[in-house]
């Protein structure tokens, strides 16, 4: 049994650090070559497949293959998950008619159901890719078998889960206790690899403590204690999550110890580039007040002055000149005002590039078109989507360059 601080951050840090907190301390230790540790049919695939190691998996594979807990922090799109699966993947396919026979051996625990099929979708690559540098070798190899249960698992896809147990387990935190209470726990007991994927999302409420109450329960139920890795791209502060993952363990006098855990700190602090654009050169004076168009009747009185007519052009512009523009609203209503006004500006912009041809776009030396102030925007009932029947709004059916998209529209339309 190990005791003692033993957290270590990226080799990249200049220095080793002494100290620590909850049996954690900080070690720098440089890596040659990040692959040597791997079989050849893998890396073969990983070399043929990517250019190079991210850093996270540069800096966490050592203390994976050692064994370590380990706790991993890097920022989404870095290898995380690969990071943390590619060593068991290694040693399943390496070893064997054994790793088919010895039932589960990595389980992974998502807190997000949608998340846990999408890394079962994502494990077909690797385990396909080395699959086929073994054949390029000449090398056998054992093709792990992948199984997922959430609340969404039929009961006779359960049954089958616990007839013919796959080598790597996808699950969720609550179906993972209903496998612990029940016959499929066996299933588990030559688990030897746990991955928690996004661990700050539990860390914190008893949600979290109830799938630590379940790593421990698995703890007992397995032959060995298995190695816990944890992965996520916002967890802080990194020594407290360490001790979350880690729990307590027993020195020989049975006083309570904290596990050692190996945290990997690839996080950066990513570029941000904030402009804070002023559409108007005065915010207290934002022009004449303006008559209501003709269509809105002789008694309805002048429009209320407001900054969106001058907003509107220049969200146009950025929309125009980038892929894609995520704008953000504060209400529902005004969120598809807005797509709807500035799909209305983009058509008015083009046809007047059809009936007079000249360089320049929508916003530069066009007409201001007057609109409703923010709150005339959130009393109005909402737009007709485009594409259907509409009168007055200048929107051509079946084209929409804004889409307003929030929690209330249906599947289909939530289908950018």
């Amino acid at each position: 049994m190990r005791h003692g601080p033993t957290l270590r951050r990226a080799p990249a840090a200049a220095a080793a650090v002494a100290g620590g907190g909850y049996g954690c301390g900080v070690v720098a230790e440089p890596l040659v070559d990040p692959l040597a540790a791997f079989s050849e049919p893998t890396r073969a695939w990983f070399s043929s497949a990517f250019s190079e190691p991210t850093p996270p998996q540069v800096e966490g594979w050592p203390a994976i293959a050692a064994g370590d807990h380990t706790l991993v922090c890097a920022p989404t799109g870095t290898g995380k998950t690969l990071a943390a699966f590619l060593w068991a993947i290694d040693r399943l396919m390496a070893q064997g008619q054994a790793a088919s026979d010895s039932g589960t051996r990595v389980l992974y625990v998502s807190p997000l159901r949608a998340l846990a099929v999408d890394v079962e979708k994502n494990l077909r690559a690797p385990l396909h890719g080395i699959q086929l540098a073994a054949e390029r070798l000449g090398t056998t190899v054992h093709v792990p078998t992948v199984g997922v249960r959430t609340g969404d698992t039929s009961a006779d896809q359960r049954r089958r889960l616990v007839r013919h147990p796959p080598n790597i387990l996808i699950t969720t935190p609550e179906s993972l206790f209903l496998m612990l209470t029940s016959q499929a726990r066996q299933t588990l007991a030559g688990v030897e690899h746990v991955i928690v994927d996004e661990i700050h999302a539990v860390a914190a409420s008893k949600r979290g403590a109830h799938l630590m109450v379940s790593l421990e329960r698995l703890e007992e139920l397995c032959e060995r204690s298995p190695q816990r890795i944890a992965l996520s791209a916002t967890q802080r502060p990194l020594e407290e999550i360490a001790r979350f993952l880690g729990g307590l363990d027993a020195d020989p006098g049975g006083s309570p110890v904290p596990r050692p855990v190996t945290v990997v700190d690839s996080g950066a602090r990513k570029e941000l580039d904030v402009e804070v654009v002023v559409p108007v050169a005065d915010m207290a004076s934002l022009g004449e007040t303006v008559e209501q168009p003709a269509s809105a009747g002789a008694a309805a009185g002048p429009l209320r002055r407001s900054i969106w007519p001058a907003i509107h052009p220049r969200l146009l512009e950025l929309v125009q000149s980038h892929r894609s523009t995520l704008i953000f609203a504060n209400a529902r209503r005004l969120a598809e005002r807005l797509a709807a006004r500035l799909n209305e500006l983009h058509l008015e912009a083009e046809d007047r590039a059809a009936e007079q041809p000249k360089p320049g776009g929508p916003g530069n030396g066009g007409p201001v078109h007057v609109g409703e102030s923010i709150e005339d925007l959130l009393r109005a009932p909402p737009p007709v989507p485009l594409g259907d029947e509409q009168a007055g709004t200048g929107a051509a059916e079946g084209f929409e360059l804004v889409k307003a998209h929030h929690g209330s529209i249906s599947r289909q339309r939530r289908l950018l």
